[in-house]
């Protein structure tokens, strides 16, 4: 991941600013989120079931693929310099497009919508967030995602 002055970061208001690795969301993964969560619903974890559904198989819960924009975030975004931590603040908007079947890959877009410096001590950045499913031509999921760094 690049590291970038502020300024050159708050240059990159509208543009794509990174696009993360590809994450493989087996069955394994699918299964240690729903022992986690405690979301055990027969479409993330009952292969048989699942199969009977129009999904065809198990499918991704919406919500491990949202947590994992943490991860394709880190992967993608350069870091600001002197930022010592960042939060995250919260979404304007998620929606989640289309389900993401059991061994699919997917990636997540960034543009950086807006970067606001409210304190001299923090930066709120707004992030839409589009992920990508390998070889589907709608996302798993769009968001608009609010980030504060802090330094």
């Amino acid at each position: 991941m690049s590291l970038m002055s502020l300024e050159d970061f708050k240059g990159h208001v509208g543009q794509k600013i990174g696009t993360s690795r590809w994450f493989f969301l087996n069955q394994s993964r699918i299964d240690l989120f729903a022992d986690v969560t405690e979301d055990r619903q027969f479409i993330h974890v009952d292969a048989d079931l699942a199969s009977e559904t129009p999904f065809g198989t198990t499918i991704a819960h919406g919500f491990l693929t949202l947590s994992m924009l943490s991860a394709m975030s880190y992967d993608s975004i350069p870091r600001i310099k002197g930022v010592t931590m960042g939060v995250n603040y919260g979404f304007n908007r998620i929606r989640f497009v289309t389900p993401v079947t059991s061994a699919s890959r997917v990636r997540a877009h960034f543009t950086l919508a807006s970067s606001d410096t409210e304190k001299p001590s923090e930066i709120t950045n707004v992030f839409d967030v589009s992920v990508e499913i390998q070889g589907n031509d709608r996302p798993a999921l769009v968001a608009e995602w609010i980030s504060r760094q802090y330094f």
